[in-house]
């Protein structure tokens, strides 16, 4: 049994969208806890998501300083999302 990160998590840019994925469903929580949930557990909730949110957006800034010091070549997450639609 082979012990590692699974194979298809192997590409930058596939690892970058899935950071991505994360951090708009992150704000979607935001922003549904900020709209429909009331009084303190409304507030604590969007800000709970918030920060989880801006802590995934410094993984993905930390992700990518990596990645550039490695020698991948890497043009952002619009440009991945381009390359699965092609």
């Amino acid at each position: 049994m082979a012990i590692g990160p699974p194979t298809a998590l192997a590409d930058f840019g596939t690892r970058s969208v899935l950071t991505h994925a994360i951090m708009a469903f992150g704000f979607l929580g935001a922003a549904t806890s900020a709209l429909l949930v009331e009084g303190q557990i409304g507030l604590v909730s969007f800000v709970a998501f918030v920060n989880f949110t801006a802590g995934m957006w410094i993984c993905q800034s930390i992700h990518s300083l990596g990645s550039t010091a490695a020698g991948v070549e890497y043009d952002g997450v619009l440009d991945e999302v381009l390359n699965y639609v092609r």
